[in-house]
């Protein structure tokens, strides 16, 4: 797995990741969780090169998800991407260890402007 996508709609998985194609990454290997809970699950004993999730979602939130991850020292790459990005929530994700926040909709130059210093 190099990038887990993590968001419980289904049609917003597939846009993403026919997005992350279109960017150019085509080679990667993309797994999906539907909710922060889920994805804690998918990432044990996994590496990815990077965590993409949207903000809400039901059992537990990206955000709720971000701080589990870094309270378990896991230090992967995270970017979210969601419809609500408010200066309170973009200060909320950061300071929580967010590495991006990308606003919906989104572009594949989009997707390629966060991804490319993260994934090369």
């Amino acid at each position: 797995m190099d990038i887990l996508l993590v968001d419980d709609s289904r049609t917003m998985r597939v846009i993403l990741q026919r997005a992350i194609r279109q960017a150019g990454y085509r080679s990667l290997d993309v797994a999906e969780a539907e909710n922060g809970a889920q994805a804690i699950n998918a990432l044990r004993g996994k590496s990815p090169k990077l965590v993409l999730s949207d903000w809400n979602m039901p059992e537990m939130s990206g955000l709720d998800f971000l701080k589990q991850l870094r309270s378990e020292q896991n230090q992967v790459p995270f970017g979210f991407v969601t419809s609500e990005t408010s200066p309170d929530m973009r200060k909320l994700a950061m300071q929580a260890g967010a590495t991006f926040m990308l606003s919906k909709p989104f572009t594949p130059d989009d997707i390629q402007d966060a991804l490319a210093p993260i994934l090369g």
